[in-house]
């Protein structure tokens, strides 16, 4: 009888649980499009530190890269702002910006990389939830639902600021997210 009542607590606690976190600002969705407001909601936290983590990149350390290997710091900024225009232009049905030249300075990449954002925040803003399972192409013209477009755009941003936090920290420097 004693297990059962444990049970029945950890039950009601998960279940608590589960009901509070849907109600945190991090969480919450209109309701109508749960999975594009997540996206929405991931987009607003990536494009404050990935576009942190370029402004804070020396303009003379963007040429960075670990191994040969590797794309440098440039490649990556220019490559993030490219992934941005097509996969955002491609799940909002909307034209395709320009894509940044990934060997520029600087000067050029980091508002690139805004404007690509931005783009972003613009042609993600009115998709909803009930168009994710149409074809769009992405990447070398594969054919593939907007829904995974929205989930390979969420995990690029995820990769794209590991690889610049650590070319930070290999540089001396913490990423945005390590900072109070």
């Amino acid at each position: 009888m004693k297990t059962l009542s444990q049970v029945a607590l950890v039950t009601a606690l998960l279940a608590s649980c589960a009901g509070a976190q849907k109600n945190t600002p991090e969480t919450r969705s209109s309701g109508k499009s749960p999975v594009m407001d997540a996206v929405r909601h991931v987009l607003a936290r990536q494009q404050k530190n990935l576009v942190a983590a370029a402004e804070e990149m020396p303009a003379d350390k963007y040429s960075f890269h670990p191994t040969p290997p590797q794309m440098s710091f440039a490649t990556l900024i220019g490559h993030i702002a490219e992934s941005n225009n097509l996969l955002c232009s491609r799940i909002g049905n909307v034209e395709q910006p320009k894509d940044a030249d990934a060997n520029a300075s600087k000067e050029k990449l980091t508002p690139a990389l805004k404007k690509s954002f931005d783009f972003c925040n613009e042609a993600l803003a009115k998709v909803d939830d009930s168009k994710l399972g149409d074809q769009v192409k992405i990447f070398g013209g594969r054919e593939a639902s907007k829904a995974t477009a929205a989930i390979a755009l969420t995990n690029d941003w995820a990769d794209h600021y590991a690889m610049a936090a650590m070319y930070l920290r290999l540089n001396g420097m913490l990423p945005p997210t390590a900072k109070k």
